[in-house]
């Protein structure tokens, strides 16, 4: 039967006058008078072609096929009943804003999120990518994740470190088997070094490593973050600085190599707040889930520098 043509209207006024076996008390359930219960029943028997009740004086029964019909119809309402209010009992959906890193949010937080969403169906996330300072007003989020050498770059506002940044030259393997040998730092110069934002990264990273001064390249490209100096050096573009939090799971599948033991700490990434003690509940519970996503990755990075496939060469 076309779902347009159910009377849906009589149907439920039979499953009360059925239940009840009476039109009357029937019609006090639906808020309507016993004539309107009388008549849907009737246009129902008319639509069906066939008795619903037998009608004596003062009461009714049911035929047999009104007793089959009204058992298919108590389950179904009751079913719809059912699922209503669990829909109208569900919690409302909670949205917690969230500004992160460009790169933080691509390279780690991106591919994590749906984890976060299955543990907490109930609060979706509105992640904004902005590196600048924010003062938290009411329009603006209520966390961030930020990139700092210390925590004193929020005025205003209360941080806590996730975790350090680890730099390290990485490549892809295509460019490392096609270019000059790297015996040493100083071979890098033969190489197209990546540069993020400045070129102080790579001289940290060439004192750190012993080289003397003249190793540090003054050329090669400037790149805006850590997510597209990964990508270049994954293209064969030259060599970055990685951010190895931010390339790790790279490393483990080989599509980048790591051609040195050395490594410099040049900051760390913080969790930022107006006040960490006063969040939402949804935003408290992000954030608690954010550090404890931290820890792993940390966790799995320090084993990943403790293991041969690291290193190339």
């Amino acid at each position: 039967m076309n779902r347009g043509r159910l009377p849906l209207t009589a149907l439920r006024s039979f499953e009360a006058a059925g239940r009840h076996l009476s039109f009357s008390r029937a019609a006090d359930e639906l808020f309507v008078t016993q004539a309107a219960i009388s008549r849907q029943i009737r246009e129902l028997e008319s639509f069906l072609r066939q008795p619903l009740f037998v009608r004596y004086h003062r009461r009714v029964e049911l035929t047999e096929p009104g007793q089959k019909l009204l058992q298919q119809l108590v389950k179904s309402f009751d079913d719809i009943d059912r699922r209503l209010s669990e829909l109208a009992t569900r919690p409302s959906l909670s949205v917690v804003s969230v500004s992160a890193e460009p790169a933080l949010a691509a390279s780690w937080l991106l591919p994590r999120l749906n984890k976060f969403r299955e543990m907490r169906p109930d609060i979706e996330i509105a992640l904004d990518v902005d590196p600048r300072l924010i003062d938290f007003r009411s329009d603006q989020a209520e966390l961030a994740l930020r990139f700092s050498a210390h925590n004193s770059s929020w005025p205003r506002s209360e941080s806590e470190l996730l975790g350090m940044v680890v730099d390290s030259p990485i490549l892809s393997p295509a460019l490392l088997a096609s270019g000059p040998p790297l015996a040493s730092p100083a071979d890098l110069r033969r190489y197209t070094l990546l540069h993020e934002e400045n070129r102080q990264g790579w001289a940290r990273w060439f004192e750190a490593a012993g080289a003397d001064e003249a190793s540090v390249p003054e050329r090669g490209p400037l790149l805006a973050d850590a997510a597209l100096s990964k990508q270049a050096a994954m293209l064969g573009h030259g060599v970055a600085l990685g951010d190895l939090l931010l390339v790790y799971e790279e490393l483990q599948a080989g599509t980048l190599v790591k051609p040195f033991e050395t490594n410099v700490v040049c900051g760390g990434y913080w969790l930022v707040a107006k006040n960490l003690a006063k969040l939402s509940e949804p935003a408290q519970c992000f954030a608690e889930w954010i550090k404890t996503e931290f820890a792993k990755s940390l966790e799995i990075l320090d084993n990943c520098l403790a293991s041969a496939y690291l290193r190339s060469i």
